[in-house]
């Protein structure tokens, strides 16, 4: 098997997953007591949250590997996953006014949770701006490396909010003090999409990372030749 047809597989499984947490959210988990059928959307809701949250840890992971090697090969997975983590993020947005509408009548407030997560889809999009707007070298890694640091750090801050700010988004409800009360056919539904959720995030990043390492290999070679 080539390696194209190994990642076209990769990626169409990682999505068929996705797919299948999806249609269990709405045919074998129940309705909710408290929010109706509206409450289903957090089945894609929470589960791309905690991907672009380990996006950003995973960002924050090789911005602290490139400070100390200091070299623009880690640029390259570094760039995959900040993308995958804005496209995570930007989910996770419209997935929560989606939510939010039903809910408390309003697409969108200037809630903490909300506006933590608003700055964290900021924070991504600035730095693949970063790092399209900087010549290769030092200077780049450095400096991609100390924002990506910063979007690892925006993550606790997200999740605390709820805690540390009046707010109307719901506190945790899965990490919580006495356990999650969460019905259990909702609970495991909602970790197993969380699971599959961030194999599928890890997949996309790692397929845009090769993919963006073979650009690179061949506008090298393509460079040399022109010099040749």
């Amino acid at each position: 098997m080539t390696t194209d047809a190994r990642s076209y597989l990769l990626g169409a499984g990682a999505l068929g997953l996705v797919a299948g947490v999806w249609l269990a959210g709405f045919f074998y988990a129940p309705v909710d007591a408290n929010q109706g059928e509206v409450y289903r959307i957090m089945f894609l809701h929470v589960p791309s949250a905690i991907t672009a949250f380990a996006s950003a840890f995973a960002l924050g992971g090789y911005s602290l590997v490139g400070l100390r090697k200091r070299k623009e090969a880690t640029l390259l997975r570094s760039r995959a996953i900040a993308e995958v983590g804005l496209l995570y993020t930007v989910l996770t947005l419209a997935t929560g006014s989606i939510w939010g509408k039903p809910t408390w009548g309003t697409w969108w407030t200037w809630d903490a949770r909300l506006t933590t997560t608003f700055m964290l889809a900021l924070l991504y999009a600035g730095w693949l701006l970063l790092y399209s707007s900087m010549a290769a070298g030092i200077g780049r890694v450095k400096a991609c490396a100390v924002l990506g640091i910063l979007i690892a750090a925006d993550v606790p801050i997200i999740y605390q909010s709820v805690n540390w700010w009046r707010t109307l988004h719901q506190p945790q409800s899965i990490i919580r003090k006495g356990g999650s009360t969460m019905d259990p056919a909702i609970l495991t539904t909602l970790l197993t999409g969380i699971v599959v959720m961030i194999a599928c995030g890890w997949v996309l990043a790692w397929l845009r990372g090769t993919n963006l390492a073979l650009r690179d290999e061949v506008e090298k070679a393509s460079y040399e030749q022109m010099r040749a």
